[in-house]
């Protein structure tokens, strides 16, 4: 089995999962990543960094799966047709993935990979050994991916590329909806549609109770929601079904995941004492509001994958739980297109901020040229617009950043660095 994208966070943790079944499994990216590093330290894969043709093997009935980021030019998709190999994407391999466990799929624009890894957490203190393959690391030293022989697999049902339609899906979770992946999508009513269908086969739907949500599923319906919420310093407690619930993780969004993540693990068989326990230890899923470390002037440094104005002003809002002087906010986006059309909304978001820093878009599959005139500046415009005098600084770089915030940034404060890129690097950068 080869796989191309194989240093994402979907397709790292599908190879882990095929290694684990038995396949003799290679890959490529076009860059090393931390998921590729761990893969090849565990002897899970040999993976190349970079496209070539001779990334191939020559072995017979190979499969070719590919992520939605590779696109159909790519050299070594081109020599698969040449040699007669079937390409795949790589929907029909987590349909065969999902196929073979009873399978908690979460969905939803925002908050899947923290409700996941959270569900995950408490099938683990359950006993009830849960494999899953989730967008990033579930916390608590482990990966993005495991295969166990537990009844239950824990899978993010991703709609950027539609692929939540290929799943098997016996619980499904929705968090919520909204408009994203522009590419794919030309209206919300588009994305609805999408979710409808997704939650029209499993047994039973989780689903936010939030009327615009739950006429989106069928009679198999289970509502969540939070009561008697109370913030606190970096967390939060809730009504649960007759039970208080306790997070370490801050913001009301993470106390929505944690209802979510509740009911779903209840319909699995999981025991509420464990649950409330699981939760209670949860410190957060991977570049999820992760704490990477202090400044060398005393400020602390989160990271975490906010790319949409919602999870940019969630976690703003979350952050504001922390003691702090000043909260600073420095953001990547993602996508020219998405920037293009939300700036407005990632300016107001990071508005919240008492400054922010707004770096250059990280195209990730898009190309610039095909998209003049979208840069970071109009979200920094934006946001200069929303902040009301406070300051909003456009450094592209992060040789432009990095003086900056180490400047800006002083004991006390709290400095969020957000995006789906790898403005992970920058922050560790700060912390030096």
């Amino acid at each position: 089995m080869h796989l191309l994208g194989i240093g994402g966070a979907g397709m790292s943790g599908y190879a882990r999962a095929a290694h684990a079944l038995g396949a003799t499994v290679s890959g490529s990216d076009a860059a090393s990543s931390p998921y590729l590093e761990r893969l090849q330290a565990d002897g899970v894969v040999q993976a190349s960094v970079g496209h070539r043709p001779e990334n191939l093997p020559p072995a017979e009935g190979l499969e070719l799966y590919y992520s939605s980021a590779v696109p159909l030019e790519n050299v070594e998709r081109v020599t698969a047709r040449e040699r007669g190999i079937r390409e795949r994407p790589r929907a029909e391999l987590l349909a065969q993935l999902s196929s073979l466990r009873r399978t908690i799929a979460v969905a939803g624009s925002h908050g899947k990979t923290t409700t996941a890894a959270m569900i995950v957490a408490i099938l683990r203190a359950a006993g009830m050994r849960p494999g899953w393959l989730i967008g990033g690391s579930v916390g608590d030293g482990l990966g993005n991916a495991e295969w166990s022989e537990g009844e239950w697999l824990v899978v993010e049902a991703d709609e950027s590329d539609r692929s939540l339609l290929s799943l098997t899906v016996e619980i499904a979770v929705l968090t919520n909806v909204e408009l994203d992946h522009h590419a794919t999508y030309a209206s919300l009513e588009e994305v609805r549609e999408v979710f409808r269908e997704f939650l029209a086969h499993p047994r039973v739907a989780v689903v936010w109770a939030r009327p615009q949500l739950l006429e989106l599923a069928g009679e198999e319906l289970v509502p969540f929601d939070v009561a008697a919420l109370q913030l606190s310093a970096g967390g939060s407690s809730f009504d649960w079904r007759g039970a208080r619930v306790h997070l370490r993780v801050p913001g009301a969004h993470n106390a929505i995941n944690a209802a979510a993540a509740l009911e779903a693990t209840r319909l699995a068989g999981a025991e509420e004492g464990a649950a409330l326990s699981a939760l209670a230890d949860f410190g957060g899923a991977g570049r999820r509001f992760q704490l990477v470390g202090a400044t060398p002037a005393g400020a602390l440094v989160y990271d975490d994958y906010a790319h949409h104005p919602t999870e940019v002003a969630a976690t703003l809002q979350g952050a504001r739980t922390l003691p702090h002087r000043r909260l600073l906010a420095v953001f990547q986006p993602h996508l020219y297109s998405r920037t293009e059309l939300l700036a407005q909304g990632f300016g107001r978001a990071l508005a919240l901020a008492d400054a922010a820093v707004v770096l250059d878009v990280y195209p990730a599959r898009e190309r610039a040229r095909d998209h003049v005139g979208v840069s970071g500046l109009l979200v920094a415009e934006a946001s200069a617009d929303a902040a009301g005098g406070r300051p909003v600084f456009w450094l592209p770089s992060f040789a432009d950043a990095e003086p900056v915030v180490r400047g800006l940034a002083g004991p006390e404060d709290v400095v969020v660095v957000m995006g789906a890129g790898d403005v992970d690097v920058l922050a560790h950068r700060l912390l030096t």
